[in-house]
């Protein structure tokens, strides 16, 4: 039986000619890259994109059934996507984020005095997002920093500076993916099996990847290698994004419980384990998705690599170490419900926090797009 086709597709042409399909089941992405004159996902493929006066995002949610983009025209909008996921990744919501102030400044009045109190409101929005992914601030303090430099400017000038650095930033996070790939790439032998956790891919950055992104360059270095996806409970970020993400990319990939892990690594099944970060502190102590923290643990009693990359914009060397991290809660129905159906007991309680640290004395290693950083006896010392 042929397989069934979606019964509407939208598609979008733009000015500069680029052409965005909608409402495609992911096994036609590819196609679809095709025919928008498109490289593959591991070259180009971007979860975040401005264009003209919205924030074009790719509906994470929807994955892997579905590849939906939803625009987004005023920061309260892009402030609901971030919280609500549908995007995702500490860097990917930087760019979102820049890119939420951009489209601010465009519907934000002439007057210079009502366009910066309107600017200012936009930021506080942007930040109260979601708390514990450090690049979000970062990257719309740059927009504040900007701002401020151009004070004397006219508006009209003053938007479309905004505009150009919002994807300066998007631009220079693919750059900094691609040098993380290639240092770290070579941290990875050949015929290895290397576990990651979440998704640090292309999905959850301007494109290529953090921990994904090293994977791609030991392969890109001519490295023969096998990956290993946790599921990543309770928001299946392993299970819907990495596996959809790495299985388009051409990667022999297996997915497994969080749960099966140190039985994997018990066994020598694993050869090294690459995550990413939502904030590393000064001394390397550094939050990720909830579970990297077990993961790190059973990785050092069986000998095994950690590694952590991320780009520098993740650094946090304001905060001393670990213990001043917010750790952000989310939703009970993330745990009880699954698939719109509940697999939970009425009455239960839930704890649901979204991210744990892993201490410093547990990381081999942290690639950033500067080179591979290694411990000292106190530390990181960032």
């Amino acid at each position: 039986m042929p397989p069934r086709l979606p019964s509407q597709v939208s598609i979008f042409v733009d000015p500069d000619g680029s052409v965005t399909f909608c409402d495609l089941p992911a096994p036609l992405a590819q196609v679809a890259q095709v025919l928008a004159g498109s490289p593959p996902m591991s070259q180009s493929f971007h979860p975040v994109a401005l264009r003209d006066d919205a924030v074009v995002l790719l509906d994470q949610r929807q994955l892997p059934s579905a590849e939906t983009y939803l625009s987004y025209r005023d920061a309260d909008g892009v402030a609901a996507a971030i919280r609500d996921m549908v995007v995702r990744g500490a860097p990917a919501i930087g760019i979102a984020a820049a890119m939420g102030m951009a489209v601010a400044a465009r519907r934000a009045p002439d007057d210079p005095v009502a366009f910066r109190t309107a600017l200012a409101r936009a930021a506080d929005t942007l930040i109260a997002a979601r708390p514990t992914a450090v690049n979000l601030a970062w990257a719309v303090e740059r927009i504040r920093t900007l701002l401020d430099t151009l004070r004397d400017h006219p508006v009209p000038d003053v938007r479309d500076a905004l505009a150009r650095e919002a994807r300066r930033i998007l631009d220079e996070d693919v750059a900094m993916n691609r040098a993380i790939g290639a240092h770290g790439g070579a941290l990875i032998p050949d015929g290895a099996t290397v576990m990651t956790h979440c998704n640090a891919g292309a999905l959850a950055t301007g494109g290529y990847g953090t921990a994904l992104g090293v994977i791609r360059g030991a392969r890109d270095a001519g490295r023969s290698l096998k990956v290993v996806a946790c599921e990543t409970r309770p928001y299946l970020q392993g299970a819907r994004l990495t596996a959809w993400e790495l299985v388009r990319d051409g990667f022999d990939v297996t997915l497994i419980t969080d749960n099966a892990a140190g039985h994997l690594m018990a066994r020598g099944r694993i050869d090294a384990i690459v995550v990413g970060a939502d904030r590393i502190t000064a001394n390397g102590d550094t939050a990720n998705k909830i579970g990297t923290y077990t993961h790190a643990v059973l990785a050092n009693r069986h000998g095994i690599p950690f590694y952590v990359a991320a780009p520098s914009s993740t650094l946090d060397p304001t905060l001393p170490d670990g213990s001043h991290i917010p750790i952000e809660e989310r939703s009970a129905d993330e745990v009880l419900m699954l698939g719109g159906s509940r697999i939970a007991a009425e009455g239960v309680g839930v704890l649901n926090p979204s991210f744990d640290v892993t201490p410093w004395p547990l990381i081999t290693a942290i690639i950033t797009e500067r080179g591979v950083h290694r411990p000292g006896p106190d530390g990181y010392g960032f």
